[in-house]
């Protein structure tokens, strides 16, 4: 399974700006910003075991392809999302919506060589994260 592994957060694309779009207050954003954000990705089949660790709190999430679960975001803020992932050819996309306003979070994971990429669009900004296999 291509997202097997354990990825390391290496750098960010207009990541501070997306957590402002979030509603996230300056201080999260900075801390957040440079959490040191690891996930460890375990895929069997449809279902997926995720562990993520950061300067806040480590997490870990079971889900399956296209069935609904609730996540509380990874950066140390209160923000829940309701929705699912599904793959779109090599593509792993998650469409949430928050739980407090409604809005729309977009998720994507692709690998690229020895990179996953993470991007995020909410509410018209995009961001993304890259993470390093280690």
């Amino acid at each position: 399974m291509t997202f097997n592994g354990t990825w390391k957060v290496d750098r960010n694309e207009n990541y501070e700006k997306f957590m402002e779009q979030m509603g996230i207050n300056m201080v999260k954003r900075k801390l957040a910003a440079h959490d040191n954000l690891k996930i460890i990705v375990e895929q069997t089949g449809d279902k997926f075991h995720v562990k993520e660790s950061s300067a806040f709190r480590t997490l870990e999430i079971d889900f399956t392809l296209g069935v609904t679960f609730e996540y509380s975001l990874a950066d140390g803020t209160e923000l829940t999302v309701s929705g699912s992932w599904k793959m779109e050819g090599d593509m792993l996309k998650g469409l949430f919506t928050r739980k407090d306003n409604g809005k729309q979070l977009t998720t994507t994971r692709v690998i690229q060589g020895d990179e996953l990429i993470q991007s995020y669009n909410y509410d018209g900004v995009d961001a993304k994260r890259i993470f390093k296999r280690g």
